[in-house]
């Protein structure tokens, strides 16, 4: 039976989530000397600007998995790219550990106060933040994680890997098609999702220890 509330809870945890996730890397290129995503009016926490449409078509279909809008980045403007361009790379991911500390903190001290919707709300965002934090750390394009893949990347293999860069978010997608519509029907879930929601669950513990 679908469950509306929790889809709901789900949907705005998403808006939440991206919108922070991807405003981290505006703000960090704008930081780090380029103008370029904030010219463009993505340091905003308005999600309509951060949503991509196989992102979010891939969102809807797991409940899980996908990917907002990429942040436009012009390398040339940072005094080092390399480095810098992994930086605001890796600002989307901490930013969504961030936010999921700081809600664990929240509800820890304060939610036998709140209302048990609010409540609850802010325990999807807490999951739902891990998760893509986790997600986006793998090095597959679109993901930040193949951007942060960049400090690691031999020169002599500059080229292959900007070929990689441009060329990889087809099979990447595909990949994933697969693993949704057709792994999760024979083996009963998505492997991606299940990989992913291990090490979640290693990172939540983590955090709510901190908190």
């Amino acid at each position: 039976m679908f469950d509306l509330t929790g889809f709901l809870h789900f949907l705005v945890a998403i808006l939440v989530v991206l919108s922070v996730h991807e405003s981290a890397h505006a703000v960090t290129a704008y930081y780090l000397g380029d103008p370029t995503a904030k010219l463009k009016g993505r340091i905003s926490l308005n999600p309509i600007r951060h949503l991509d449409l196989y992102g979010s078509l891939i969102f809807l279909l797991t409940m899980r998995i996908g990917w907002g809008k990429p942040v436009p980045v012009n390398s040339e403007n940072f005094k080092k790219p390399v480095r810098d361009s992994a930086l605001t790379a890796l600002a989307g991911p901490m930013s969504n550990f961030a936010l999921s500390f700081a809600v664990a903190f929240l509800w820890k001290h304060t939610g036998k106060f709140m209302p048990e919707i609010l409540l609850t709300q802010l325990q999807t965002i807490f999951h739902v933040s891990i998760f893509l934090g986790v997600f986006n750390l793998l090095p597959f394009p679109p993901l930040d994680g193949s951007k942060i893949l960049g400090l690691f990347i031999p020169r002599k293999y500059e080229y292959q890997y900007a070929n990689y860069l441009e060329n990889g978010v087809q099979y990447f997608i595909a990949i994933m098609m697969i693993d949704v519509l057709v792994l999760s029907n024979f083996l009963g879930y998505p492997v991606f999702g299940l990989v992913i929601r291990k090490i979640s669950v290693i990172v939540e513990g983590i955090l709510i220890l901190g908190t």
